[in-house]
């Protein structure tokens, strides 16, 4: 009887543990070709795209490929980020307890319901615009994770820091991208990985030595 039970026992932790991390093993060993990224699934996933936006607003393609690395490595199957502190900010802006929230006023929300707001609280696409930003644009959130995703996220880019793009300032654009202010003076970074900005710098080399060889 107790052989009987330890061998059951067994059976249940081997069972416990195949289901806590198949996820994690499926996730890093087993995903799908549209699931895998790297630097080759954003040239071909997004490169023609980034190629003619770039060319369309005179910003560098290797720094958009470089975000796109950043933010969704370059796949097709993008999970959006929900981030709770935004979903707060911005209900409050709704409901009238705080006059904006980055220029989203009470207005461009009086019809949202918590849904909505959690959708316009998360980030989508390439290169994971947060959804409340297509109100600054006048689009939809479909848009920004649709087949124009890239069209309408460099349109958000070129408004909210094309100018630093198109003077080389490499190093603040990532850093707005992310956190929404220009590299602090300080030199210590207030992105959520405090790599993001010297990453970005490093897959831009990659992308321009990319492109090079394929002239």
């Amino acid at each position: 009887m107790i052989k009987k039970l330890k061998t059951l026992l067994f059976f249940l932790f081997l069972g416990l543990m195949a289901y806590y991390f198949y996820p994690i093993i499926k996730a890093k060993y087993f995903r799908s070709e549209d699931e895998k990224g790297g630097v080759d699934k954003v040239i071909e996933n997004y490169g023609f795209q980034i190629e003619q936006a770039a060319n369309t607003y005179q910003i560098s393609a290797d720094y958009l490929k470089a975000l796109c690395m950043l933010e969704s490595s370059g796949t097709k199957t993008i999970v959006p980020r929900y981030e709770k502190h935004v979903f707060k900010k911005l209900k409050k802006v709704r409901d009238g307890d705080l006059e904006n929230y980055e220029h989203v006023t009470q207005d461009m929300l009086k019809d949202a319901n918590d849904e909505a707001l959690k959708n316009l609280a998360s980030s989508w696409g390439p290169f994971q615009l947060m959804g409340y930003k297509c109100l600054l644009l006048d689009i939809k959130i479909k848009d920004i994770r649709g087949d124009d995703a890239v069209l309408y996220g460099v349109k958000w880019i070129d408004l909210a820091y094309g100018e630093r793009l198109r003077k080389g300032q490499y190093k603040d654009a990532f850093h707005v991208h992310n956190a929404g202010k220009p590299f602090p003076k300080d030199g210590i970074p207030r992105t959520y990985d405090k790599q993001y900005v010297f990453k970005g710098l490093k897959y831009m080399d990659v992308f321009k030595k990319k492109s090079q060889n394929q002239e």
